[in-house]
């Protein structure tokens, strides 16, 4: 796997993003162009390892073939490392890009040295491949004469898309926005994942037999008993997008926003008229307040930045974590570490400083008499997340956006079905089969799981799509 004493001889240097000074100033992808000479000689630092923890339950989800593509790209072998990659992943351009790299967590190198760079070395063999024409429609030999609706056309969705209509199936998916993607195209700016490559990806599956329908909200404009009743198999793959609120005083003020509403907006307006149609949340001139870390905090940083915001701020509940492993933290786990982000990084170049600070609970949006937000009262917290006395202080803030996750799925389809949820809300599926309990529907991903990552949520539409396919055929080929 890559060069037998690679690892000991080349250190790990990760493709760097472009400089945040100029990045700054448009919704470009932050990421600079492939080099072929440093990607060959990082995926020679991938050891034989004889247990490869990168593409294990730990490491993977869609359980990537990495030792494998790695060799193949230290030897320059780019079309069969492709071929390795869509063996187990429909869309590594999407994680390529977003994807956290559990993988990089896990890998054994990792124990002693930093990890192998395998998302850097899985972006670029997708992007090889695209432009040297070797990724094409994946249009199916033969058609089964079975019908299959998907309601939401996320990672999820389009995953499960793929499949089934690769086994020769009828695949209509249902999209409730005005273009496709899911969260790909409305929940990660474009600087992160630009909306041309997700526009590409659905055209391959067009071009290769899948039907897709925008502006379709299955529950409200379409009846799902309809689509039950005219299909063979209907897969919910909506999400959950309900997002955790902040239920404290002074909730109502104008200019405190969920995150995805934020960044919806602003992408959409971004793809529509360049921001000129001001149809958009702006952060510009403004004292912006982001409560709660993880990506798509940073994204709201990010954004913020670009619109032109006054200062920034980023509230996270917890601690700040250390710089290496906790005890408690151990290899193949994912490691919980002080981790640098593109919005970071971009709030430090703008301000002088990380945005961040730990430990911090939000107790009331401060506002005027006229409603508008004006700012906000915090308190410090212990590890055990209880108030320490006298610590409270008031912040600035024309601008706050909620980012502390999602919830559960919106239930109005459910509702519709008589469908069971589980004790967190979510639709009732097992993982073994995906069925719900309503006859010939199946749920897969987050509307199933709760929120997760991309990759999980490509697995899942994979995994779902087997089991619809074994359940529809009686046996199934699908991997």
């Amino acid at each position: 796997m890559g060069k037998p004493t690679g690892f000991k001889e080349y250190e790990r240097k990760a493709e760097p993003y472009r400089d945040p000074a100029v990045r700054l100033v448009d919704f470009k992808e932050i990421y600079t162009a492939h080099d072929e000479s440093h990607l060959r000689t990082q995926g020679a630092r991938c050891m034989d390892c004889g247990v490869p923890f990168c593409q294990s339950n730990n490491g993977c989800p869609v359980y990537n073939l990495i030792p494998e593509w790695n060799d193949l790209v230290y030897n320059g072998r780019w079309r069969e490392a492709l071929d390795r990659l869509h063996k187990t992943n429909n869309f590594p351009e999407f994680t390529g890009r977003v994807c956290p790299a559990p993988c990089e967590g896990a890998c054994v190198l990792g124990i002693t040295n930093p990890a192998v760079t395998i998302k850097n070395i899985e972006c670029a063999i997708i992007d090889r491949g695209f432009d040297e024409g070797w990724v094409t429609p994946r249009i199916p030999a033969e058609s089964t004469g079975r019908k299959i609706a998907i309601i939401g056309s996320g990672p999820c969705g389009l995953a499960a898309a793929e499949q089934l209509n690769s086994a020769g199936h009828s695949v209509t998916v249902y999209e409730r926005a005005d273009r496709l993607g899911g969260l790909l195209m409305y929940g990660i700016p474009n600087m992160k994942l630009d909306k041309g490559v997700v526009e590409r990806r659905v055209q391959l599956m067009r071009d290769a037999g899948v039907e897709f329908i925008v502006n379709a909200d299955v529950g409200k404009d379409i009846d799902p008993a309809q689509l039950i009743a005219s299909n063979d198999a209907v897969l919910l793959a909506t999400g959950a997008t309900k997002a955790r609120d902040l239920p404290i005083p002074g909730r109502d003020a104008k200019g405190v926003y969920l995150a995805m509403d934020f960044l919806t907006a602003n992408t959409k307006s971004l793809l529509d008229s360049g921001l000129e149609d001001g149809s958009y949340i702006s952060a510009r001139d403004k004292n912006v307040i982001v409560i709660g870390g993880g990506d798509t905090g940073t994204d709201c940083i990010g954004t913020s930045l670009r619109h032109g915001c006054k200062s920034l701020v980023n509230f996270e509940l917890l601690p700040k974590p250390p710089q290496d492993r906790a005890a408690n933290n151990p290899w193949p786990l994912w490691p919980r570490i002080y981790r640098v982000d593109y919005g970071h990084a971009e709030a430090a170049q703008r301000f002088g400083d990380d945005p961040r600070v730990y430990s911090i609970m939000s107790k009331e949006f401060l506002k005027d008499d006229e409603g508008n937000l004006t700012g906000i009262i915090t308190v410090n917290v212990d590890e055990a997340f209880k108030e320490i006395p006298g610590s409270e202080q008031r912040w600035e803030a024309d601008l706050i956006l909620l980012s502390m996750g999602f919830l559960q799925p919106e239930h109005y389809i459910n509702e519709a079905l008589g469908m069971e949820i589980d004790e967190r809300g979510n639709f009732r599926a097992n993982k073994s089969d995906y069925r719900t309990s309503v006859p010939g529907v199946y749920a897969a991903a987050d509307c199933r799981r709760g929120q997760d990552l991309v990759v999980r949520a490509i697995n899942e539409g994979r995994e779902a799509a087997r089991e619809i396919d074994r359940d529809l055929m009686g046996n199934t080929q699908l991997p």
